[in-house]
């Protein structure tokens, strides 16, 4: 296509962008990664014959480039439009916008990469202590516990964390927060809010939550957040609890293959987009012990691996405590998760959580309390 030709079509979709996306592609402009290019930006629209496919790819909810380089060809082609010819033609302009799309960077590229990375505290600086500095944007972080653990409270006080300044722990960013149980308590952000000095209305509106009907709903949730996410402004994701509704729509082990694909399509999107936009996503899962599972007549089998609620007694520290404590979910949330932190009760008022799977921090606990403020040291009292 010539290069006249292709400016002249970018200039329209650039207006269409004007009307129909909010300005979006000055958004862009400010967003730190090369690789968050607009898919309707000068190196990749001329690649689309049509200002149709530009829209056809954005409806789908491929936003930037890296989006489209994470999608496998089956993906692509089942956007209205898009050919076999067309997809290879894509594949060939991402390879020629980013070179290093052929899958290979030095471990030095690498490091510059993950000074990206922004850390958002927990409240609690014994807490911040295991996690070496709190949260990791770019990953996907798990915590489980039984109830009365504080999983909750931890999601309120980390949604208001997020907002700080970094040097009080924070991300200077706002907060997404998808609540499948219905938990997420107004008044608990603006106690929390006024613990660190921050207006109350201020925090509140600086993070936009959304009640989870279904586990359909749920990933049309991640759609609609992938397109809000483009703007850089986010900087933690937070979903209370990722089973819960899985579990609903799913039950018995006829429908257990068909939860595990659609989990893994789920859980898949939030690696993307934990990468794609450098934000810290935070799932909240329920556990339970042998005992409790005995109660309800549910038995263990250990060469078993299912997504249900179980408990192995011969399962590692990866996937169960030492009482038995296992994650609802099973393995395909292990490994899906880069850091898995244990919630569980202590002495008195008292907490303790546990790192039990980390690539760069070591198996350590923790003690912390809820408070009015949400979780904080055991001195704080």
């Amino acid at each position: 296509m010539p290069a006249s030709n292709a400016s002249d079509e970018f200039d329209d979709v650039r207006k269409s962008l004007d009307s129909h996306r909010g300005c979006l592609h000055r958004r862009y402009r400010r967003y730190p990664s090369s690789w968050l290019v607009p898919t309707s930006s000068s190196q990749f629209s001329g690649h689309f014959s049509c200002q149709k496919d530009k829209n056809s790819s954005a409806n789908s909810n491929f936003m930037v480039v890296l989006s489209v380089h994470g999608a496998t060809r089956k993906t692509l082609l089942k956007i209205r439009g898009f050919s076999e010819v067309k997809v290879e033609k894509i594949k060939e302009a991402i390879q020629k916008c980013k070179p290093s799309a052929s899958g290979f960077i030095t471990a030095m590229e690498l490091g510059h990469q993950r000074k990206r990375v922004v850390k958002i505290s927990t409240g609690s600086k014994q807490f911040d202590s295991i996690l070496a500095g709190g949260f990791q944007s770019m990953s996907i972080s798990e915590v489980y516990g039984e109830f009365r653990c504080g999983k909750t409270q931890l999601s309120h006080t980390m949604s208001v964390m997020a907002q700080l300044p970094k040097d009080m722990g924070g991300a200077e960013g706002k907060v997404a927060y998808i609540d499948t149980e219905g938990t997420f308590r107004p008044e608990r952000i603006a106690q929390i809010a006024e613990r660190f000095g921050v207006d109350p209305d201020s925090a509140l509106e600086n993070i936009a939550y959304a009640r989870a009907l279904n586990s359909e709903h749920q990933l049309e949730l991640l759609n609609t957040l992938s397109k809000e996410f483009v703007g850089g402004e986010y900087r933690l994701l937070i979903i209370d609890s990722i089973m819960n509704c899985f579990r609903v729509d799913y039950c018995g082990r006829g429908e257990l293959a068909d939860r595990q694909q659609k989990l893994n399509q789920f859980l898949m999107k939030l690696a993307h987009m934990a990468e794609e936009f450098n934000v810290c996503v935070l799932m909240v899962c329920t556990s339970k012990n042998r005992e409790s599972l005995a109660l309800l007549g549910i038995h263990a089998y250990p060469t078993t691996q299912t997504n249900q609620v179980q408990s192995d007694p011969g399962a590692s520290t990866l996937f169960a405590g030492a009482d038995g404590r296992k994650p609802v979910g099973g393995h395909i949330l292990a490994h899906a998760s880069t850091t898995r932190v244990l919630l569980r009760k202590g002495r008195g008022d008292e907490r303790v959580a546990k790192i039990q799977d980390s690539p760069d921090c070591p198996e350590r606990e923790a003690i912390y309390v809820i408070t009015n403020g949400g979780i904080n040291d055991p001195d704080k009292i």
